[in-house]
């Protein structure tokens, strides 16, 4: 190969989902993997043209005579694999990502090098497990040429990339062809269903339209083959409505599902379309006119067409039991639903309400397993924040089972007695069980998915954690997946991969205070005192509690104490504006090098708190005291990882 030669090139990196924690639990039987994976791939390269530059670890490093050659390849590959997963066991089943990109490279001995390889190992990491992602670039070359539909990730920063690049996703040649994930999907089509306008002649009555949307949601995410995208990413487009092209770039989805509600005392009229994002056009449409106690009637209707007119294979039992009718009383329903408005309002400003929503509904119907479900969930979220763990997880315990023992496949109740092993019985075990029942029911429960990947990184299982989130952001894009994956790159000590990924959210968010304290942290991890410093320079304005909280902490980090000496001692005076842990209470006191105040707070929390030191236990605040033999002890008590990874290290450990 010449060397030095600037050319054009069609360049695909592939990499297995998860390989690292393969090799961590049996190298031997990850190393017959990798093998298998090289025998598979490789005779698909050579037929499509491709010429294998090199292998780094797990991954392939391919230049293809041109960028169809690479997408059919790409395809065949997937389907390859999905063909021999279904041959296998599930722990020897093997899932790849694929990214293409045309760009110019420059040759390097046997070795080629540019952008156009950066860019397709960064895009790969975006596509789905089982799945393949383009560049504006493939896209151009190829779209005529193949009949996969392509859905748009939008413009996309990369790392070490300086312009934003545009990545498509294409959807695999045929549902079931890759492996299945957690899910049991690869790939499918990703449905947005955008909030129901309410036309009702009472304004007042807007919240039956919210909370019809949310459950639609709920039901369409029952279905199998359908990737639903959460209610805080189609949330925005209530007040901010956009074009359909727009919401489908926007959110990456290829159909949306759009309508309005229009309820006068009992009666409601309910008006629906499902549009195809890449030709604008109906694909159905339809009017419902019923009493409110019809309404799981219309969610059956929907869920059915929509799943027929996408052409998805659907199990009969699955569509059943997610089209169960959760409550014969339509009062019930509608107090339900109004918890389900108000709980979702920011700063835990309606939890009263949703409460005792929640509380009435069921009392209406003592059979009303949904409504269980969303109040034990709502006392899960609001644990530690809001509320003493100690005070309320019992109780949410108490109503999870309730909800179970009407209906065992809820996948809410599950999730919730998931959290509740967590964040209060720290039964790691349990909680997994919980978590993977609760995600086998409903693939789109994006709680779930946030809160196992928060169980995985706190074992220290990053590259599974880090998986999980991946999938919740594909789900909510609009969310927070993207600002706790940052936070897990940190903690498996990619501090770099970290910082870019914060640094990017920043970018979105320039005047989002929050934003300013995290990418503060994360400069404290990296060692980079001077930009932790002007982060926490930040002025609090109108901060929440929360914030106010973090300010302090961070500001005490890089050697101004007096913001979190103010807040301790409110604290301790009982002056705080919200409830905080004794254990956030060692967060600061350690933070100022009060080491056997934040010791002492940590075993009270341990004896009679909250017990919340296992989602911060890694964090720099504890850096004075993690080698103090009652850190440890605790660690350890609670089966937690005692080692930090080499780059979180403190200086001199």
């Amino acid at each position: 190969m010449a060397t030095g030669r600037r050319r054009l090139a069609a360049i695909m990196f592939t990499d297995i989902v998860g390989y690292s924690a393969r090799v961590q639990a049996d190298e031997k039987g990850a190393l017959a993997d990798l093998a298998r994976h090289n025998d598979l791939l490789r005779p698909i390269f050579e037929r499509f043209g491709g010429r294998e530059i090199k292998t780094v670890g797990d991954a392939f490093l391919v230049e293809f005579p041109s960028a169809l050659d690479a997408v059919h390849g790409a395809q065949q590959i997937q389907i390859a694999l999905g063909d021999y997963n279904r041959s296998v066991e599930s722990p020897r089943r093997i899932q790849i990502r694929i990214g293409i990109h045309v760009g110019d490279v420059v040759e390097s001995n046997d070795d080629v090098l540019g952008d156009a390889v950066n860019i397709a190992s960064r895009i790969q990491s975006l596509a789905e497990p089982g799945g393949i992602c383009l560049t504006q670039q493939v896209v151009d070359q190829v779209q005529n040429k193949i009949e996969a539909p392509l859905v748009s990730l939008g413009p996309t920063a990369l790392k070490n990339i300086r312009l934003p690049v545009a990545v498509y996703r294409l959807v695999p040649p045929r549902v079931g062809a890759g492996e299945p994930t957690l899910d049991g999907r690869s790939g499918g089509h990703h449905l947005a269903v955008l909030p129901l306008a309410n036309i009702s002649p009472d304004p007042s009555d807007g919240y039956f339209a919210d909370g019809l949307t949310e459950e639609l949601i709920a039901v369409l995410s029952h279905v199998r083959g359908l990737n639903v995208i959460a209610r805080t990413s189609v949330a925005p487009y209530k007040t901010a409505p956009k074009s359909i092209a727009q919401v489908g770039s926007e959110l990456g989805v290829d159909t949306v599902l759009e309508g309005s509600v229009r309820k006068a005392g009992n009666r409601i009229r309910i008006t629906l379309q499902l549009i195809d994002v890449a030709t604008q056009g109906h694909v159905w449409a339809n009017s419902y006119n019923r009493e409110v106690d019809d309404v799981f009637a219309v969610q059956t209707d929907i869920a059915e067409r929509t799943a027929e007119v996408l052409r998805l294979q659907l199990a009969p039992s699955e569509l059943s039991e997610a089209r169960r009718r959760p409550t014969a009383n339509p009062a019930a329903y509608d107090l339900y639903l109004r918890g389900l408005v108000a709980a979702r309002l920011s700063h835990g400003k309606g939890i009263d309400e949703a409460l005792a929503a929640f509380e009435k509904a069921t009392q209406l119907d003592p059979t009303f397993a949904e409504a269980y479900a969303a109040w034990a969930n709502l006392y899960v979220g609001a644990a530690g924040d809001f509320f003493p763990f100690r005070s309320i997880m019992p109780r949410a315990r108490d109503l999870a089972g309730k909800a179970l023992a009407l209906d065992a496949d809820s996948s809410d109740a599950h999730s919730a007695l998931a959290n509740i092993a967590l964040q209060f019985d720290h039964d790691w075990n349990a909680a997994e069980a919980e978590f993977r029942r609760a995600l086998e029911i409903n693939p789109s429960n994006v709680p779930a998915l946030r809160f196992y990947g928060l169980l995985l990184e706190c074992l220290g299982r990053f590259d599974e954690a880090m998986e999980l989130y991946r999938r919740a952001l594909r789900l909510d894009p609009g969310g927070e997946s993207e600002g706790a994956l940052s936070w897990i790159e940190l903690e498996a000590g990619r501090v770099d991969e970290a910082i870019a990924r914060a640094e990017h959210i920043h970018q979105d968010h320039p005047d989002a205070l929050r934003q300013h304290l995290h990418l503060g942290m994360f400069y404290v991890q990296a060692g980079r005192r001077a930009e932790a410093a002007r982060e926490a320079a930040t002025p609090l304005g109108n901060a929440d509690d929360d914030e106010r909280f973090d300010h302090a902490l961070l500001n005490a980090l890089v050697g101004r104490p007096e913001a979190a000496r103010q807040v301790a001692s409110a604290v301790e005076r009982g002056e705080a504006g919200s409830y905080t842990s004794a254990a956030h209470l060692a967060m600061l006191y350690a933070s100022l090098g009060e080491r056997e105040k934040a010791l002492d707070l940590l075993e009270k929390d341990d004896r009679e708190g909250d017990q919340v030191l296992w989602l911060f236990f890694r964090g720099p605040f504890f850096d004075s005291i993690r080698d103090d033999p009652r850190f440890v002890a605790l660690l350890r008590k609670y089966r937690l990882p005692t080692e930090l990874p080499r780059r979180l290290r403190p200086p001199n450990s």
